[in-house]
């Protein structure tokens, strides 16, 4: 299958070749990934957790409830 492809348009064989090679991440975008997804769930979480964002879902949740 390699050489039909090959003898229809080389280039077409190049790129399937090169796209298999940078199929995935490595292991360092992995951790980095993981690094920035963890700080952004501690930001997330201390925002939520602001005395003035639990006033204010506790304000929806009450008002959804009475309404």
């Amino acid at each position: 299958m390699y050489r039909v492809m090959q003898a229809r348009g080389g280039m077409w064989v190049r790129r399937m070749c090169a796209a298999r090679r940078d199929a995935g991440m490595v292991t360092s975008e992995y951790a980095m990934g993981l690094i920035a997804a963890v700080g952004f769930a501690g930001l997330l979480l201390k925002v939520l957790t602001s005395g003035q964002v639990q006033a204010a879902l506790q304000g929806i949740v009450e008002r959804a409830l009475h309404g």
